[in-house]
């Protein structure tokens, strides 16, 4: 009896060491060696998937993965891969047929799962756009399960586009229907659970119902059980992020008054009470996404044009991504691309073009990483000017002072007490420094100095 209990033993012990999370538990902390950053650390690359390669995309961006990682990313966010829908079409990844399959066009769902595996072996997290808020007319649930009840529709039962929009492509859902919000986080569940990416960028989220969010959300964490997900508001409004249950959502505001700034000439300070504002009435654990540019802002423009050229460029980046964290870039963002991007369609970019402006971003986001306190939190100060923006950041990692000029002409700024005569280090150029009592700052020059 007394060796049978010692088996029996043994075997209960064997069994709960095998129901302990590990390494491939799809419920662990740390699946396969990876671990998703945490939220306040993240730099994201959006991958648009018809700037890589007019067909098999997704390999593409795969061949790419060593170039994308070298730049300090530890985020990629893959635009829309789904079928595109063809009645009513504009060819928009936006216009999604089939919520569980990948375009032909883009690849197969074997080459995603390479793609998805390849970033983790990589130390890189990947997250879908997801499409919450319509689909394509001719959508498998409307066209081939025939649920009309699952869309909006006007008075006389006809299906409609979203309401106060050009988006004639697609016909909106109705969140109303509690079988359809079902079929919704089902098919998110699909690309989490069975296929194992770490979270979404929802599209328009804010025009979808919290209530749907905080559900939807609640339940693919759950299903993950310890493995950490991000999950990406495209909108501003606080409800969404702090009580749908997203950890990020977008700076649009401030990218707004980055916009004036540049281009109106308003004060470089203005930014502060931006950034004040966005923050504001976020909860404490939440991260605006601060960006020069996406696909919908590279359809309109280049950062180049938009900012003034390429020296522009670069002092509207420091201006947006140092002064609160959250950092993003858009694929061929990294090359200085000159012409805006219709994301519609195949747009053919050369990635060994200004390997210079590849290797500034590269050097900027490597400060992010090094240093915490460049992307943690908010300023411990700020300096009024008109024309260069200034404040402090000071951490364990040491005391650190921004400038940015963000005109395209020299200008002087009176430095703080604290910083006149003190000897740095301009880790803008890693050159060494001692302060006088102004810093005069060439066209659209910035300085990262730390003491």
């Amino acid at each position: 009896m007394n060796k049978f209990l010692t088996v029996l033993l043994l075997l209960v012990v064997i069994v709960a060491a095998a129901c302990q999370p590990g390494k491939n538990d799809a419920k662990a902390d740390e699946v396969d060696g990876f671990k998703l950053a945490a939220v306040n650390d993240i730099v994201m690359y959006q991958v648009n998937p018809r700037v890589f390669a007019p067909e098999k995309s997704i390999v593409a961006v795969t061949q790419r993965l060593d170039s994308i990682k070298a730049l300090g990313v530890n985020v990629i966010w893959v635009m829309p891969i789904y079928p595109i829908g063809k009645e009513k079409t504009k060819n928009s990844p936006y216009s999604i047929r089939d919520y569980k399959a990948i375009a032909e066009e883009f690849g197969t769902i074997d080459e995603f799962k390479t793609l998805v595996d390849s970033c983790h072996a990589k130390g890189m997290g990947i997250i879908l756009d997801w499409v919450a808020n319509h689909t394509a007319w001719d959508a498998v649930w409307l066209k081939d399960q025939g649920h009309k009840d699952w869309y909006t529709q006007d008075e006389n039962g006809n299906v409609i586009y979203t309401p106060n929009t050009d988006w004639t492509d697609v016909a909106d859902l109705n969140y109303d229907n509690k079988d359809m919000r079902a079929a919704m986080i089902d098919a998110m569940k699909y690309w989490i659970v069975d296929i194992g990416i770490d979270g979404f960028r929802c599209d328009v989220a804010d025009w979808v119902p919290v209530d749907f969010w905080k559900d939807a959300l609640s339940q693919l964490r759950a299903a993950v059980g310890n493995r950490q997900l991000v999950f990406l508001a495209e909108g501003n409004n606080p409800e969404t992020i702090n009580d749908g249950g997203f950890n990020m959502n977008y700076g649009w505001d401030y990218r707004g008054q980055l916009n004036k700034v540049f281009q109106k000439n308003e004060p470089a300070s203005s930014l502060f009470e931006a950034d004040k504002k966005e923050y504001e009435n976020l909860k404490a654990d939440k991260v605006k996404l601060r960006f020069t540019t996406n696909h919908d802002e590279s359809t309109k423009e280049t950062p180049v044009v938009d900012y003034g050229g390429e020296r522009g460029s670069m002092a509207a980046y420091v201006a947006t991504v140092f002064p609160h964290g959250g950092a993003l870039i858009y694929s061929s963002q990294e090359v200085a691309f000159p012409t805006p991007i219709n994301f519609f369609k195949y747009v053919p970019v050369d990635w060994s073009a200004h390997g210079d402006i590849y290797k500034e971003y590269q050097h900027l986001i490597s400060l992010i990483n090094q240093y915490p306190t460049l992307r943690h939190g908010a300023p411990s100060a700020t300096f009024p000017d008109n024309d260069i923006l200034a404040f402090e950041r000071n951490g364990d990692d040491g005391e650190f002072l921004i400038l940015v000029n963000v005109r395209n002409a020299e200008h002087t700024l009176a430095l703080p007490q604290a910083w006149a005569a003190a000897k740095v280090t301009n880790l803008a150029d890693d050159k060494q420094l001692t302060l006088d009592k102004e810093a005069k700052l060439a066209p659209f020059q910035y300085m990262i100095l730390k003491k």
